[in-house]
């Protein structure tokens, strides 16, 4: 019985750091902690344990000092409070969406790429 409850505990620790991980660049793993500290302008903390999304230069825009980015094939406006100010230590754009039950999606922070 303690080999299989060690067993469970193991497992769960695991899907705790994979999931975590999803969120930051596993091939630059020097970057977790500075992850993990950003913040939005709004003060949201963006690596809570849901993951971000790395996007393409395609997928996201700037226009007006106005960011948009595109998920699930669809534009959506990033709100100016979702904005993370700091350099971008991962070169590449990240978004934070949030998806609620109807399907709609909310912006919580992102993070610009290299582009601008």
């Amino acid at each position: 019985m303690k080999v299989q409850a060690l067993g469970i505990a193991l497992g769960v620790a695991a899907a705790l750091f994979i999931g975590n991980v999803k969120a930051h660049d596993h091939r630059r793993p020097d970057l977790a902690p500075w992850f993990e500290s950003l913040r939005s302008k709004g003060g949201v903390s963006c690596c809570d344990g849901k993951d971000g999304t790395s996007l393409d230069d395609p997928d996201w825009s700037v226009d007006g000092g106005r960011y948009r980015v595109r998920i699930g094939g669809q534009w959506h406006d990033v709100p100016d409070e979702a904005l993370i100010t700091e350099p971008n230590q991962a070169g590449h754009a990240m978004v934070w969406p949030v998806t609620y039950r109807d399907g709609s999606i909310h912006i919580r922070c992102f993070m610009p790429g290299s582009m601008t």
